[in-house]
């Protein structure tokens, strides 16, 4: 005997039943707070995983074209035991931003294009209905990861044109450990790992019915808040960008639409991961890079890609907001990070 949430869904005895029909009952409220329809969700592991299905189960006997500042789990695809040379960069500007009508250079046996709405380390939105269009006039499949665009900025997968995007729960307060794909209706991707053949042979697996209904009670409580949650947000950053721009050795690294719940900032003569660790003997957690990244002393893949030297793409400080965030921590911060910053130009 178990408890429905903990049961096997694939199972056909009466936990199993009920474990399928509140699995179910999780996928079908995610599709209609995302507009679109149940079949279309694949649960995963979260965003890493949904991103590597994406772009991996969509290439055939072509190529794939990422952005030069995606997340390593789409930017890693490049390497030599995975897609190697079939996968290439498509070039950013200095503010991390894709041209879409680069992409005309790039057609021809392309299969899949990826490039992520909202960059996980600067914040930046890209102009993903126009990268989806030209995507499309090539003849490719157009994924975009969603992760840092859910709950932060309007989601709306028809406006934007694509045909695959990527969430993960924990980014708007969900559970870690469970993400989702969003698969257009028509669009066929092939499985990248054998399995039992679970929801619809694209990602094999017993599915977290526990984690799914966590993904859709956050993802039903983030959208219900989001105008109020996202004024916040919008209401810090400009506080905390106000801040910035008093000090003369900080550089906002900025663009013309970009995330609330990001800033990213270079921060003259220091190293961005000195800045985290002195700040975090006060209590205050920053990051370095990405926040996958984060404690890695290297210069930023993502700054580099931006046009940066190494110096500067060693510099970069992301600050976070999100769901936990609060006055007070805004407070904090800008009381620990003069003295944080005046140390680190010190170690240099």
């Amino acid at each position: 005997m178990t408890c429905a949430a903990s049961g096997n869904p694939g199972a056909i005895h009466s936990s199993g039943r009920a474990a399928r029909a509140l699995l179910e009952d999780a996928r079908e409220e995610i599709a209609s707070l995302l507009g679109v329809g149940p079949l279309e969700i694949v649960f995963t592991s979260g965003g890493t995983e949904s991103d590597m299905l994406a772009v991996m189960g969509a290439v055939r006997d072509g190529r794939a074209l990422v952005s030069a500042v995606e997340h390593p789990a789409v930017g890693g695809l490049s390497s030599p035991w995975l897609l190697g040379p079939r996968c290439e960069l498509l070039p950013v500007d200095h503010a991390g931003l894709v041209d879409p009508d680069e992409l005309v250079e790039h057609s021809g046996n392309l299969d899949v294009v990826s490039v992520m709405a909202v960059n996980n380390e600067t914040g930046v939105c890209q102009p993903i209905s126009r990268v989806a269009e030209a995507a499309h006039q090539t003849g490719a499949l157009m994924h975009t990861d969603a992760v840092q665009a859910l709950g932060h900025i309007p989601v709306d997968l028809d406006e934007w044109g694509v045909d695959l995007a990527s969430f993960s729960a924990h980014k708007i307060g969900g559970p870690v450990g469970i993400g989702a794909l969003w698969v257009r209706r028509g669009v066929e991707l092939h499985p990248v790992s054998p399995g039992g053949g679970q929801q619809y042979g694209i990602r094999s697996g017993t599915q977290p019915v526990a984690l799914a209904c966590g993904f859709a009670a956050a993802l039903r409580a983030c959208l219900d808040e989001f105008d109020a949650m996202t004024a916040r947000y919008q209401s810090w950053r400009e506080r905390i960008i106000a801040w910035c721009r008093q000090q003369p050795e900080v550089a906002i690294d900025d663009a013309p639409l970009t995330s609330p719940s990001i800033i990213h900032i270079s921060i003259a003569g220091t190293r961005g991961t000195d800045v985290v660790m002195l700040a975090d003997r006060d209590g205050v957690d920053l990051s370095a890079g990405s926040a996958c990244h984060a404690g890695v002393s290297r210069p930023s893949p993502t700054m580099l890609a931006m046009g940066r030297d190494e110096d500067a793409a060693s510099s970069g400080l992301r600050i976070s907001i999100g769901y936990t965030t609060t006055d007070a921590d805004i407070d904090r911060l800008l009381a620990v990070l003069p003295a944080a910053i005046l140390k680190a130009s010190g170690a240099r």
